[in-house]
């Protein structure tokens, strides 16, 4: 039996195929139209994984979305009411996509795919916990929610017992920890679904002196977590931004314009949001604890994302396991939609492994054979070697410990937003100067935003304050205690020269904080990544290499050797893997033609 989840119109679309209740395939739209965070039907993403099981749509047994529209609208339109006709142009510009397709999601779906079976719909927040559960080793555990908002959800707890769900209860629109983050988000500059994590990454360039304000103003924080907004600072009801005038002389001056200098101010703001939001998640685990009781912990939707958070959850939380989907915001609907019909509509047994989740890595996009990727090279006539299977981890470990920015694109690619070794780009993390260097040069984007370290999951403990693996970049650790270095701030010091400041003996991967957002890598799941790691340690005594995903700011993940190749020569990066062809810089031929290699990556 095949059964396709669907999400998409809001950010992040994507699709997911469910063969007898195993994941086959899931994608998100962006990385094949190269458009990040398409929120378009996922037409690419559904082909993808059509082409992987090997069937046409007409071969599926049910196509199932993630979000149940008429709740949906029903809620916009309930808050335009609420403010009208304060928010009539917002009304005028979401209707023509309400009235013509986010209403009429079955009539879609037959003319994009000719699939002419039942359309089924999951609540936003059952996908969401589906997505949470399903995949998850526990037999039976604590499940816990937390977004921006699905149709009128804003967070959910509950537990899963075998193919069971229970949710037990909900927190409403217009009160949510998503929305308040992405008020921040907004006025300190960064783009809302999408600076989220710039604002994580700053935090610890500040102090929260904003804290106490936003407690006593803008929210009231229960025991349980659960929050209510004080609407007279936001402006997310019926208008066009996140706050409005009272907000920002609450906070001294209008919001930050993006591309301009990152204040104090911002600094702070960022550091006080998060210390809140950490308090709330806190709260809410600590809460669904005591209704559960279960030792174990399911999270998913998007402040799911947010590492520092779930960190705190482990070390301080009641619970002795969490395990976050990867693919935690809008794009894991569509998994957890497909496994809610599995389990919760037809009724199938649930086996938990013993030996590990049923993520498979998270790579479940598509792959490249070194046949299809010599073929390109050779159609275009780029200069490439190939790389005997012996020798390849040690030639790559090789130029990495040179101190060579690698592009790396190897098997199936990520579903979710963190790249794990499969859409990577590598580099020494003994190096000082690797973060700026990587950031301004290869990424285009903020000098101050971290690193995440690449880890071999046997040696994790040697590096971080941490006790098990972490596959999905989802938790934060501390950098052992020896292996920091102290700094010496002033008064007035800018980002990048508290960034000179060394910090650690693995500095390009060590916070301001000295924590890090790190992956454990193990040979199961990426046995050729594991490989590279471990010539790396066996070079230079260090199991630790940089990992920042294969993008420049503004675009999507790379996918394709052609979206690989385009990068590598819009950067200043010196190597190129593609399975097993190396590619050098200095042996390209530079072309001028109109879309090539020189052309300014699109900012953000």
């Amino acid at each position: 039996m095949d059964i396709l989840g669907i999400s998409c119109f809001y950010h992040d679309s994507a699709a997911c195929i469910v063969r007898e209740g195993n994941v086959l395939a899931a994608a998100q739209e962006e990385r094949f139209s190269r458009k990040k965070h398409d929120a378009r039907f996922p037409k690419n993403a559904i082909k993808y994984c059509l082409e992987e099981g090997r069937i046409t749509a007409k071969d599926l047994d049910y196509i199932v979305f993630y979000d149940k529209p008429f709740l949906t609208f029903e809620r916009l339109l309930m808050s335009y009411l609420t403010v009208a006709p304060r928010g009539l142009r917002s009304w005028l510009e979401s209707m023509p996509l309400w009235l013509g397709q986010k209403l009429h999601i079955p009539d879609l779906i037959g003319k994009e795919t000719d699939y002419e079976g039942v359309v089924l719909f999951t609540e936003h927040h059952e996908a969401h916990a589906a997505s949470a559960f399903y995949p998850s080793p526990f037999k039976e555990a604590a499940i816990l929610t937390i977004d921006g908002v699905g149709e009128w959800a804003s967070a959910s707890c509950g537990f899963g017992s075998g193919r069971d769900i229970t949710l037990l209860k909900e927190l409403h629109f217009p009160d949510s920890v998503g929305l308040l983050y992405s008020a921040f988000t907004y006025f300190t500059g960064f783009r809302v679904n999408s600076g989220e994590y710039k604002l994580m990454g700053l935090a610890p360039y500040g102090k929260p002196v904003y804290r106490d304000i936003i407690l006593t103003e803008l929210i009231d924080l229960k025991e349980d977590g659960s929050i209510r907004l004080n609407l007279s600072y936001f402006d997310f009801l019926g208008g066009m931004r996140m706050t409005n005038k009272r907000f920002s002389r609450l906070f001294g001056g209008p919001p930050r314009k993006p591309e301009t200098e990152i204040t104090q101010r911002e600094m702070d703001m960022a550091a006080s949001i998060q210390s809140v939001t950490e308090e709330i998640v806190l709260k809410m685990a600590r809460h669904v604890y005591d209704e559960t009781h279960l030792k174990d912990l399911c999270m998913a939707g998007g402040v799911a994302l947010n590492c520092v958070a779930n960190g705190r959850i482990l070390r301080e939380g009641p619970f002795e396991n969490i395990w976050i989907q990867p693919a935690a915001g809008d794009a894991g609907g569509a998994l957890g939609a497909a496994l809610s019909v599995w389990y919760r509509y037809l009724d199938n047994e649930r086996i938990a492994s013993e030996e590990g989740d049923n993520q498979q890595g998270s790579y479940l996009g598509p792959s490249f054979s070194n046949g299809s990727v010599r073929d390109f090279l050779e159609r275009h006539r780029y200069a490439y070697r190939q790389l005997e299977k012996g020798e390849r981890a040690k030639v790559i470990a090789e130029q990495i410990a040179a101190g060579k920015i690698v592009g790396y694109m190897a098997g199936r690619m990520e579903f979710g937003p963190r790249a794990l070794g499969a859409r990577s780009i590598l580099g020494d993390p003994r190096r000082e100067d690797i973060q700026s260097v990587m950031n301004l040069k290869i990424k285009y984007r903020e000098s101050f935003r971290p690193f995440a370290p690449s880890v071999l999951e046997e040696k994790a403990s040697k590096y971080f304050e941490i006790d098990r693996p972490s596959p999905y970049m989802l938790l934060v650790a501390g950098v052992r205690e020896e292996r920091r270095l102290s700094q010496v701030f002033h008064e007035g010091m800018s980002i990048m020269d508290r960034l000179k400041i060394k910090r650690s003996d693995i500095p390009a991967v060590t916070h301001l904080d000295y924590s890090a957002r790190l992956q454990t890598v193990s040979k199961k799941y990426k046995p050729d990544y594991y490989e590279v790691i471990s010539e790396f340690e066996k070079l230079t005594g260090c199991a630790v290499v940089v990992n920042t995903s294969f993008n420049v700011r503004g675009e999507p993940i790379i996918c394709s050797p052609e979206d690989a190749y385009r990068c590598f020569m819009r950067t200043e990066m010196d190597v190129l893997i593609m399975e097993d062809c190396i590619l050098f810089k200095e042996e390209q031929v530079r072309r001028g033609e109109k879309g090539d290699w020189h052309d300014e990556p699109e900012l953000d």
